[in-house]
Formats: C-alpha cells, sequence, structure tokens
C-alpha cells in the first residue's frame, strides 16, 4: 500500500511509528502462533473425527444387519439398544466434526494466512517509515 509518509517532517513521528508497528508486529506474531497451534491441534481432531465417525458407521451398519437377521428376543433387543448408543455417538461426532472437523480447520487456515498478510504489510509498513527517516536525517 502506499503510505503517505511524505507527511511526516520530524524523526520523533517515525520513531512513535516505528515503536507502534513493533507493537503491531509482536501482537500479530503472538496471534500467528496461536493460530500456528489451533491449525494444528484442528488438522488432528478433524483426522480423529472422520476415523472414529467411519467407524461409527461401519459399526451402525453391521448392527442393522443383524438386527433384521436376529429373531425377537434378549439379544435383537441388546442389539436395538446398541443401534440407539452407536446413532447417538454418530450424531455427536457430526456435531463434534462442524466445530472441529475440515470446516472449522479450513477457517482457521484462512485466519493464519490473513495474519501472515498482515505481518507483511506492518513490514512493508515499517521499511517505508524507516526509509523517510533516513531521509530526514540526512
Amino acid at each position: 500500500m502506499n503510505y503517505s509518509i511524505e507527511n511526516l517532517n520530524v524523526v520523533a513521528d517515525c520513531n512513535a511509528l516505528l515503536s507502534w508497528a513493533a507493537r503491531e508486529k509482536a501482537d500479530l506474531n503472538h496471534k500467528k502462533y496461536s493460530d500456528e497451534r489451533l491449525t494444528t491441534r484442528f488438522e488432528e481432531t478433524s483426522l480423529q473425527l472422520n476415523a472414529e465417525l467411519q467407524g461409527v458407521l461401519a459399526e451402525l451398519a453391521a448392527t442393522e444387519i443383524m438386527i433384521a437377521n436376529l429373531p425377537e428376543g434378549p439379544s435383537r433387543q441388546e442389539s436395538q439398544d446398541k443401534k440407539i448408543r452407536l446413532e447417538y455417538r454418530k450424531f455427536v461426532l457430526e456435531n463434534r466434526k462442524e466445530s472441529y472437523g475440515t470446516v472449522a480447520l479450513l477457517q482457521k487456515e484462512m485466519d493464519l494466512a490473513r495474519v501472515i498478510q498482515e505481518l507483511e504489510e506492518v513490514d512493508a509498513f515499517q521499511q517505508a517509515i524507516e526509509a523517510r527517516k533516513r531521509t530526514l536525517e540526512a
């Protein structure tokens, strides 16, 4: 971005802006580190959730086949109870997937990319101010 640095006429103003930019950069570096950690955690959680959900879906399908082939009695009732627990587990995993799955991972990746771009912009700002400061000191 083009900054109106030509309006800076005093080295002290340059120093104030450089101090402000240094604080911004420190805050953004902290946010970047935090976002990197969250992104890593979401990657791991996303994989775990997908694997666990696939396991539950397979077990649910097998239980449904068992129920269809069992005669009325205690074994069938136990299988139906198991099916209800598996359906609930599927429901919980699907809800967690919304919060911690692939969609959430992509959101975190975008947050991280945005912070990286902000850091690049702060660097460009600092370079522009430092260049102006050098011309004022000369």
